[in-house]
């Protein structure tokens, strides 16, 4: 959720830092900061967004070549000037940011005020910052040693950065359950979040793991562990443009990204889908045939849109390889005490690879001997590392907090995992998936021609726009696809929306039809089709605003609609990745109308990395 960023090197390390910060502004945050060492140690933050941050750094002393820079998204304490990171020690010689949460800092915090510390803020950072000081004096050790001392004593999740005024070009930083990447560079080191504030400077990374304590020097890094062995550091090249975390001419990056997915589908079943030959490559999932063979059952988990996405799959899994399939939000399962088996399959779907409750749930599964399979995008993340195998479905970088990208990309990797599973175990025809091969063949072209008609859209949602409350309805495949549809207006415009299957309208939601109410019917034509036309007549006779997603020229679902959004037909397996286009859209150009931050909505962040 916070970003964070750090430099050391030759260059100014304030300019590197303010772009970095601007680079994971998308993470969410409230309040931002940045220490900064040259011959003192200087610290600039403030409450508010970046832009705030340079306002109040104009004409100030901002000299240094190395630098730490934080965005905050509050945890413990209000958002506020003082609770901003980075928090200084009680000496002022050490410089601290955090993301993540200290869970035992009430104890620490009063172990502290027990000898007499005064702390100047509410957070749990600078808690563990004076910790790590009262360590380092009382053991009369080095700053290295103290943080491990005292990282040994924490209950938590965390990265920190820490620079201290007695070692002016290095940077010592430690990870447990948060992401951090350090960048390689010629004399010159980059941190961060994520690979986003390195892209322009370098493409070797190394991606530190838990438990994993480095010390950042110009020249030179250094990684270890807690047990201060000194570790060989894995440096990866990255494969993403600079104009990847570009907006590239769009006024969004969440507009941009809709119009990304006729490619990012594409990218998803370039050279593993085969629909000439009837057959998929999918060389992660394929090691394990024969544990999926046997398998009686597979568990997916994630979280939000990633969970919607699973939702969907679970229709596609059962129909095609006819296995008991659950679907559960990582969050809750991370907290039960569920029944996994050595063997069951877990399937962990996340954009960012880094969401917390999705970590630690694949990590209580994998020790119950469950076999995890990951769906991510971003390569390197703690996700694909902790999996046995999985695959990437190579979305690019997604901006926008609203995830659009991700959800089409998973959608279309968790089919073809379906249709191989499918294959292995004999539960569907060759006929029958040489079909659905060419039909997913086709998704990327179709999705293209529903961008091509979003004027129509743009007029529904300005018409629309000041409705406080919507519905949207859908069943079977299209369920789910009304879920995320509800989320996507939450997430981006405010409003407050509802998603359910259509059939469950008659147990309690037809109460809120009112001819005030826009009631949003994912209504193509499925094997549903008929029954969804009668929940549309429902809604119709009670004065309600029907907004229907229906397939071109199907004149009967037209007519029951106030506004119609129009798609290609498809396979109402395959439909939801279309279907979704329009809602996605739609939720789009009505944030818009209403002059929301649609990029950055408000107390949401990208990549939930704390609980």
């Amino acid at each position: 959720m916070c970003g964070i960023v750090g430099y050391t090197g030759l260059r100014d390390a304030y300019p590197i830092v303010i772009k970095g910060l601007k680079r994971l502004e998308y993470r969410g945050y409230d309040s931002t900061g940045v220490a900064l060492m040259s011959d003192t140690l200087r610290v600039y933050k403030k409450m508010g967004k970046v832009a705030s941050l340079e306002e109040i750094t104009l004409g100030k002393e901002l000299g240094g070549n190395t630098g730490i820079g934080h965005t905050r998204w509050a945890t413990h304490g209000e958002p506020s000037d003082r609770n901003a990171h980075p928090h200084l020690s009680a000496s002022g010689k050490l410089a601290m940011i955090h993301n993540g949460i200290i869970e035992n800092y009430g104890q620490l915090k009063q172990e502290l005020i027990n000898k007499g510390y005064q702390l100047k803020s509410d957070t749990d950072t600078e808690v563990l910052l004076n910790f790590i000081e009262e360590i380092k004096n009382n053991n009369a050790c080095s700053l290295e040693e103290a943080i491990r001392i005292a990282l040994k004593r924490v209950t938590g999740t965390y990265v920190i950065l820490l620079i201290d005024s007695e070692m002016p070009d290095t940077i010592i930083a430690a990870r447990k359950g948060s992401p951090l990447v350090i960048g390689i560079g010629k004399g010159e080191h980059f941190l961060g979040s994520d690979a986003s504030p390195m892209l322009e400077y370098t493409k070797e990374v190394v991606y530190v793991n838990d438990y994993e304590l480095a010390i950042v020097k110009p020249q030179e890094l250094i990684l270890k562990n807690l047990g201060n062995e000194r570790l060989t550091p894995y440096v990866q090249k990255l494969d993403i443009e600079l104009a990847a975390i570009e907006k590239g001419g769009y006024e969004h990056f969440m507009l941009k990204e809709i119009f990304e997915q006729p490619k990012t589908i594409f990218d998803c079943l370039r050279g593993r889908l085969h629909a000439d030959t009837g057959t998929i490559t999918l060389s992660g999932i394929e090691q394990y045939s024969k544990a999926l063979q046997k398998a009686n059952r597979i568990v997916m988990i994630a979280c939000g849109t990633s969970w919607h996405a699973g939702l969907t799959a679970e229709y596609i899994f059962e129909e095609c390889c006819r296995l008991n399939v659950e679907v559960e939000y990582a969050s809750e399962f991370r907290y039960r005490n569920p029944v996994i088996h050595p063997g069951d399959i877990i399937l962990a779907i996340s954009q960012s690879g880094e969401t917390a409750d999705t970590l630690v749930a694949i990590e209580n599964a994998k020790a119950k001997g469950a076999i995890i399979l990951g769906v991510v995008n971003v390569v390197g993340s703690s996700i694909a590392r902790m999996s046995h195998a999985g695959a990437y479905t190579h979305a690019g970088p997604e901006i926008g907090v609203a995830s659009t990208k991700a959800f089409t990309a998973q959608l279309a990797v968790l089919t073809m995992i379906a249709f191989k599973i499918g294959q292995l175990r004999n539960t569907i025809s060759q006929e029958r998936l040489s079909a659905l091969l060419h039909e997913l063949e086709a998704i990327p072209a179709k999705v293209e021609k529903i961008l091509s008609y979003v004027e129509p859209i743009k007029k529904i949602a300005k018409q629309y726009a000041q409705a406080r409350d919507f519905l949207y309805l859908g069943r079977g495949y299209n369920f789910p696809v009304a879920l995320e549809g509800a989320l996507k207006l939450k997430e981006i415009s405010y409003i407050h929306a509802e998603g359910y299957p259509a059939a469950e309208m008659k147990h309690g939601p037809i109460a809120l039809v009112d001819e005030q109410l826009p009631v949003v019917v994912v209504a193509t034509r499925d094997s549903y089709h008929e029954k969804v036309l009668s929940n549309m007549q429902e809604i119709k006779a009670r004065k309600g605003r029907v907004i229907g997603i229906i397939t071109e020229e199907d004149t009967a679902a037209l007519e029951l609609c106030e506004a119609a959004l129009h798609v290609p037909a498809a396979d109402e397996m395959l439909a939801p990745m279309l279907n979704v286009i329009p809602l996605q859209l739609l939720a789009y150009y009505i944030g818009v109308e209403k002059g929301c931050d649609v990029d950055k909505p408000r107390n949401l962040a990208k990549s939930v990395t704390v609980e």
